[in-house]
């Protein structure tokens, strides 16, 4: 099997290769990303089929994201493909104590690991061959919820100084082989997080009928988000290029909820945490990740301060690439949508996998502003032949 043909990083140097792209300039070649959020990254399963592809030895993967099943790059991979990012990942419910239990449905006979997160969320995944994680149980999922159970709820501790051990040498590591750092924000969105915690049906009876109830949920996640950054920022600030938020509003067709309830109930609580991050980091570009449709937020996401847009879902209604690019390019960073990952990636021939690619790189990256990568993470049913055709088209081969 042939492999990609990748141009050599080194020079100019990743971390300004990224820059420039970042700076709405065009640099010597599209920056490329691959594992550098928990938004960006490989399935161990296509991981390790990648590696034997390349010809790179065995190994034992690091998982980045258990609920996921995210690997970890390793540097001989990053460095065959010419990948331009490295990724810092603080500890959180994702990949720091996770341990599954092994236990069987009394009732079905299903096998499954259960696992009880910091948060008090439980979480399954079938035995033995599961791929995933899903939410069994939210800690305050019921109808009758009050302003005390969500005060009295045993929160995580954010602001824990644990949380980023050995994170700054890791991105003096990086930096000083040339590429750009990215560090991940320790949990999920605020709006995300509220309906992993209450039940996404029982967060939008109450933004619908009990909005304050709801906003003492998000003014709590607010305060946790913040309590990690006053602790994080100044330890590494000062040696990270990107930090990565995410908080989920689209659907294919349309919105999760109304761009009046965003505006009202989410965006002014996202622009207090954009606007201490931007003040503490002024040097750090924000990246901001929500899935599907959500081209009529572009302009809040931009207000309250987002510049880097992930993922651009190029088959979602109101997100075709050559319309964003003209419409929200000047203001805007488009990080991803290089391939399309629910039907061409999985599912196409390296031929349409190719010409998908072109297709997004010509209309996301001339005048820069564009970084590739996959739509969303790279899932455990892609031919490798397909991921080694996304590379090849990506370098301008075949």
């Amino acid at each position: 099997m042939n492999k990609p043909i990748i141009a050599n990083p080194s020079t100019p140097s990743s971390r300004q290769r990224l820059l420039t792209s970042l700076a709405h300039q065009e640099p010597d070649r599209i920056p490329l990303d691959l594992g550098s959020t928990q938004v960006t990254g490989i399935h161990v399963i296509t991981y390790h089929k990648l590696r034997k592809a390349l010809g790179l030895p065995s190994v034992e993967a690091h998982i980045c994201d258990q609920i996921q099943g995210l690997a970890l790059p390793d540097t001989d991979l990053l460095e065959r493909l010419g990948v331009d990012i490295r990724g810092i990942f603080p500890l959180n419910s994702h990949n720091w104590h996770v341990n599954g239990i092994e236990e069987q449905d009394t009732t079905s006979g299903e096998q499954y690991w259960n696992y009880h997160d910091e948060w008090g969320i439980t979480h399954r995944k079938p035995r033995p061959d599961g791929l995933y994680y899903s939410i069994w149980q939210s800690p305050l999922d019921k109808p009758d919820l009050t302003v005390q159970d969500i005060i009295k709820h045993p929160w995580p501790k954010l602001d824990n100084p644990q949380r980023i051990n050995g994170l700054r040498e890791q991105a003096e590591a990086y930096r000083a082989a040339g590429y750009a750092v990215m560090l991940k924000d320790p949990f999920a969105g605020i709006f995300e997080m509220a309906q992993r915690i209450v039940g996404m049906e029982n967060l939008l009876m109450m933004m619908a009928d009990n909005d304050s109830l709801a906003g003492v949920l998000f003014d709590k996640l607010v305060e946790l988000k913040l309590g990690f950054w006053k602790m994080a920022l100044p330890r590494l600030a000062d040696v990270v290029d990107v930090i990565s938020h995410a908080d989920d509003y689209g659907t294919q067709a349309s919105q999760i909820i109304s761009p009046r309830m965003f505006r009202q109930q989410l965006k002014p609580r996202w622009k207090v945490v954009f606007d201490y991050v931007r003040i503490q980091a002024p040097d750090v570009r924000r990246f901001f990740h929500s899935c599907g449709n959500v081209r009529p937020l572009l302009p809040d996401f931009i207000e309250i301060g987002v510049e880097i847009l992930n993922p651009v879902h190029v088959t979602a209604t109101g997100m075709e690439p050559v319309a964003l690019k003209r419409d929200f390019g000047d203001a805007l960073v488009f990080w991803g949508g290089g391939v399309e990952t629910q039907g061409i990636l999985p599912s196409g021939t390296p031929q349409e996998v190719k010409d998908n690619v072109r297709r997004n790189i010509d209309a996301l990256a001339p005048g820069g502003g564009y970084v590739f990568n996959t739509v969303h993470n790279i899932q455990a049913d892609v031919p490798v032949e397909n991921l080694l055709a996304m590379y090849e088209a990506l370098r301008g081969v075949g």
